[in-house]
């Protein structure tokens, strides 16, 4: 049976906005994509010594387990030159799982929901857009109420499709 899994990607490394292309592009080995945010421009968190990212979420329906997805992730990472020098540093492109339907998942691979999501603007913002409604299974919220909850704080702007 088929899950709607929701997906964050960002990229802060070359040309950002080919690389979420092709991200987009190898993502269907996965699954239907069936919805894709705006791209929006989000400066760094953590690590702020670094490019900004752009960054945009898309709903994908898989029959892949959880892990089998995180797997074809990271294999699609790695296909287009990801390499993890320095924690939360740059990187070509990134793929989170941030929600798989309504399950909650904590393996020594995966955990999901994603746990910094409830709390990551550049997360939240491009998500509200595609699934406003989607409820997070552990804090019982929606996608909009969490980013309606967050303080003031990191800057994300939405690109209009004439400055892609």
């Amino acid at each position: 049976m088929d899950t709607i899994v929701y997906l964050s990607l960002g990229s802060n490394l070359g040309d950002r906005e080919e690389h979420l292309r092709d991200a987009l592009r190898r993502v269907l080995q996965c699954g239907r994509v069936t919805a894709v945010s705006s791209f929006y421009e989000t400066e760094p968190v953590e690590f702020t010594e670094q490019a900004w990212f752009l960054n945009c979420a898309l709903g994908l329906q898989t029959s892949l387990e959880a892990e089998q997805l995180m797997h074809g992730l990271l294999a699609i990472e790695k296909e287009m030159g990801r390499e993890r020098v320095r924690k939360k540093g740059p990187r070509v492109i990134d793929i989170d799982i941030l929600l798989y339907g309504d399950s909650v998942v904590n393996t020594a691979e995966v955990t999901i929901p994603h746990p910094a999501m409830a709390s990551r603007r550049f997360v939240l913002e491009p998500l509200a857009e595609i699934a406003a409604g989607a409820r997070h299974p552990l804090l019982d919220r929606t996608v909009r109420e969490l980013l309606d909850g967050l303080p003031a704080g990191q800057v994300v702007r939405k690109l209009s499709p004439s400055s892609l």
